[in-house]
């Protein structure tokens, strides 16, 4: 019985300094990793730094944390940001966000407001710190420009997970999106959309790791969409296909795009100036034909080619590709 008492003391005793060598170890890398960013001339800061949890968990907190990288423009701020993993787990991150965060871009300031956001990653236990798979959940999630109407979302899930070295397999899924109206719009459409979702497989440059952060974005190489959907009300539109993107960010190859009703998707268009009246006419001429051809006047069927920087429907650009690049 002594024997088995001295044991468990023992135990206990290696335990808890497992865990406080842990917890200092944490706190000194999250502390080496802000005056790294610092020395970099990023602005890098907080208030308060804790870790508790003892003796199964690594519960941090950050109070006031703020990021910004002049390199790209891109700035995070927040009241706190909770990290919660397992003593004994400590690759599996769960982060909790506050109600209120800003998100500044080179084009805009933005707020964040959520009743619920959180993120999990699980990480390869490598200095490196590659993830396997990561997702991201909110619920009531309103984005406000600084200018500009806001955009609320009732749930959003979102997932990215390795399957490759450079290869991820990408999820989003928004519920009750209500994107801003035109006044044009207001009361020919549902306030919220059916459905918003998407699944494709994405190809990087290199593994997303704490490299992204470090150093460079991850370039994506090639974009296999294996479905896009949204539905509003009567008007449904679909997209698949496979795209490589070169070092410019310039897209190269087919999505398929089919469109339900797509007449009234037009004439929504028109009245929101998104499409010039001038061209209306003949578009809907060029459309109407391509429509006939699949059998379904109300149905559109289309490949659209991403070539020489345009996208183009058969040898016909219809606007210019856009430039693939992650800040």
């Amino acid at each position: 019985m002594k024997k088995l008492l001295v044991l468990i003391v023992t135990l206990a005793a290696l335990w808890s300094g497992y865990w406080f060598v842990g917890a200092t170890s944490l706190k000194s890398g999250i502390t080496a990793w802000f005056d790294a960013r610092q020395s970099e001339g990023w602005q890098a800061e907080y208030s308060d730094l804790s870790v508790k949890g003892f003796p199964n968990r690594f519960d941090t907190t950050l109070t006031d944390p703020a990021l910004a990288d002049p390199a790209t423009g891109l700035a995070w701020s927040a009241p706190f940001v909770q990290l919660f993993a397992l003593s004994y787990q400590p690759n599996h991150i769960i982060a909790a966000f506050p109600a209120f965060q800003t998100l500044r871009t080179p084009a805009a300031r933005i707020s964040l407001k959520s009743e619920k956001m959180q993120a999990s990653m699980v990480m390869e236990p490598k200095t490196a710190l590659a993830f396997s798979r990561a997702n991201l959940a909110a619920t009531a999630l309103t984005i406000t420009p600084e200018t500009g109407p806001r955009t609320h979302i009732a749930g959003l899930q979102t997932a990215l997970t390795r399957e490759a070295d450079t290869s991820y397999r990408a999820a989003f899924n928004a519920d009750g999106l209500a994107p801003p109206l035109p006044a044009a719009l207001r009361g020919e459409l549902p306030e919220t959309l059916t459905s918003f979702r998407a699944d494709a497989t994405l190809d990087f440059t290199k593994p997303w790791d704490i490299s992204a952060l470090e150093d460079s974005r991850p370039q994506p190489t090639q974009i296999k969409l294996h479905r896009a959907e949204a539905e509003w009300g009567q008007l449904k539109l679909a997209a698949a296909g496979a795209l490589s993107i070169d070092r410019t960010g310039t897209p190269t190859g087919t999505l398929t795009l089919k469109a339900r009703n797509w007449r009234d998707i037009l004439a929504l268009a028109t009245a929101a100036g998104a499409l010039p009246q001038s061209l209306a006419p003949q578009i809907e001429q060029g459309l109407s034909l391509l429509a006939g051809l699949s059998g379904n006047s109300e149905t559109l069927d289309i490949p659209l080619t991403f070539s020489g920087g345009y996208i183009k429907i058969g040898p016909i650009p219809v606007a210019p590709a856009p430039r693939l690049f992650i800040q």
